[in-house]
């Protein structure tokens, strides 16, 4: 099982080492992160293996959101399954 973990807003430093900290406490593998910074814009999209997780995937969308807060980012969390069903015509 995978999930997608989009993240949006002004460029800081440590963005992705925050992120995939999250994923490696929970036991989570960051599979592939494509990221650009346009200006002062930061956006990035992680495939995460949530196989292994330790903890109920909801945790890990809750701590992505609190962490998205904590940094004035959009960081939305989700199910691959889901992610499919709403890219799907």
């Amino acid at each position: 099982m995978r999930a997608v973990v989009t993240v949006i807003g002004k460029d800081n430093v440590g963005i992705l080492h925050k992120v995939s900290g999250i994923c490696a406490d929970m036991g989570a593998n960051v599979i592939e992160v494509t990221q650009s910074v346009l200006q002062d814009m930061f956006a990035m999209i992680m495939l995460v293996d949530i196989t292994g997780m330790e903890n109920d995937f909801s945790e890990m969308v809750d701590r992505m959101t609190e962490l998205g807060e904590k940094l004035g980012l959009s960081i939305h969390t989700m199910h691959e399954d889901i992610f499919n069903s709403m890219h799907t015509i």
